[in-house]
């Protein structure tokens, strides 16, 4: 497989004292918006990040990152889009989604590459144009066919390896913000900056009741939440790639918090990484 996606700060978590300092600032919108526009470049370019956003469904891992790669001019990729890619290919040809060895040969044989969306496509909620052996499939893949073929491949250890190397060469040169439940511990373990959004699991599944809601789907919120919670217990508990924090990430609860704060909180742990590598590599900012 080849994935084509188009666009070293010592691991440490942050100190307690200056994680309450970057959350205040979050909350303070004119103070926080003159942080963002501290760093000034003069002499050659930033250095690009790698950034890893995680953390479990419905913690505005998707909203987020696409903000956040908006924000820094970056590239989002979307991890689940390479999932649902291959899924529509196997179901496409016919191979079975419990054959294992087919599968991780058909992820070796694909390429796949993903692009910013078009206004029209962003619009309509678009996270990336995604490509699939040369053809746009970016609609065909969010059916609920593919969508349930994806989630049993990613539980295919084989095809998650050869997925994973693909992600990494994509992101290797940085500039590349990338949000899922692995991306910080087994994706891109190195990255300049990891991020593990969090919020209760009753504001997560009120936030996804919302949605259902916004789409004409009727649920009661007492199964979202009970669906939340068992979504949590099988990611957490999966023996391929569990979702778990990883130990240089900032933990980030944002229960109480907007995409949009959120986003310009990690907007401006960015910028500081970005500062750190520069001086580390000899340049003034």
């Amino acid at each position: 497989m080849s994935i084509a996606a188009t666009t070293s700060w010592d691991s440490s978590v942050l100190p307690e004292r200056q994680e309450r300092f970057i959350a205040q600032k979050a909350r303070d919108g004119a103070e926080f918006l003159a942080a963002l526009g501290m760093t000034v470049l003069c002499g050659g370019p930033m250095p690009k990040l790698t950034i890893a956003i995680d953390g479990p469904a419905g913690s505005g891992k998707s909203t987020v990152a696409r903000r956040v790669a908006q924000m820094l001019g970056y590239l989002y990729l979307d991890s689940g889009a390479m999932y649902r890619a291959l899924a529509l290919k196997a179901l496409r040809q016919q191979v079975t989604l419990d054959n294992e060895g087919a599968l991780e040969e058909l992820a070796r044989g694909t390429h796949i590459e993903l692009k910013s969306p078009t206004p029209e496509q962003e619009a309509a909620g678009a996270k990336n144009r995604v490509f699939l052996d040369g053809e746009e499939v970016t609609p065909e893949i969010r059916t609920a066919e593919v969508a349930q073929a994806a989630s049993r491949l990613a539980a295919i250890a084989g095809v998650r390896k050869v997925l994973v190397a693909e992600q990494q060469r994509a992101g290797a040169g940085g500039g590349i913000v990338m949000e899922g439940r692995d991306i910080g511990t087994v994706v891109f373990p190195n990255a300049e900056l990891k991020i593990f959004l969090d919020a209760s699991p009753e504001v997560r599944a009120e936030r996804r009741w919302k949605e259902h809601q916004e789409k004409g789907e009727a649920m009661a919120l007492a199964q979202v939440v009970e669906e939340v919670r068992e979504r949590d217990r099988r990611d957490r508990e999966r023996k391929v790639s569990p979702l778990v924090r990883a130990t240089d990430a900032v933990l980030v609860d944002n229960t109480a918090m907007d995409a949009e704060e959120i986003a310009r909180l990690i907007v401006m742990l960015g910028r500081e990484r970005e500062k750190e590598l520069a001086n580390a590599t000899g340049r003034k900012t």
